[in-house]
């Protein structure tokens, strides 16, 4: 039986073409994602002068952008960071699920991994703690799932 289980030592990403959709709401914490990705594609053999970044203005617009990106830039994966932190209306429950649907949907209907890199937090101090902080970094871990999508993609020759 063949088994495709790839550690990031065994990543083929040579010339990959990675795209990140970042939000500008709550740049404070997206700016942390955004540094874990690219250092991550850094480490990687990926130069971070060479990924496409698109910037839109907060975690509703990830969606689409990451479409359009998927469809038309020539990506081999897109990474989609942002931030949602809850407040005292129901707004972040419909932001949330609307991102997570909308990034699920731009991946299932392009064939391009497109990586949910959202961050759905209480309140900032959960949002730091998962963007560099005593959690590890997300947009890091968002950065690997897009390497370890794009080298399984390679391996079976999809």
């Amino acid at each position: 039986m063949a088994r495709y289980d790839i550690s990031p030592s065994e990543y083929d990403v040579r010339g990959a073409r990675i795209s990140i959709v970042a939000a500008r709401f709550n740049d404070a914490i997206v700016s942390l994602l955004l540094e874990g990705a690219l250092d991550t594609l850094d480490r990687h053999g990926l130069s971070r002068d060479d990924a496409l970044l698109v910037r839109v203005p907060g975690a509703y617009e990830l969606p689409l952008a990451a479409r359009w990106i998927a469809k038309g830039a020539g990506a081999d994966a897109v990474i989609a960071l942002g931030a949602v932190i809850r407040g005292d209306t129901p707004h972040f429950d419909y932001v949330c699920a609307e991102a997570a649907r909308g990034i699920q949907a731009a991946s299932a209907e392009t064939g391009v991994p497109v990586i949910f890199g959202v961050l759905t937090c209480d309140d900032e101090a959960q949002a730091h703690a998962r963007a560099g902080g005593e959690h590890g970094n997300k947009g890091r871990e968002a950065a690997l799932a897009a390497l370890e999508m794009v080298s399984l993609r390679r391996r079976l020759g999809a």
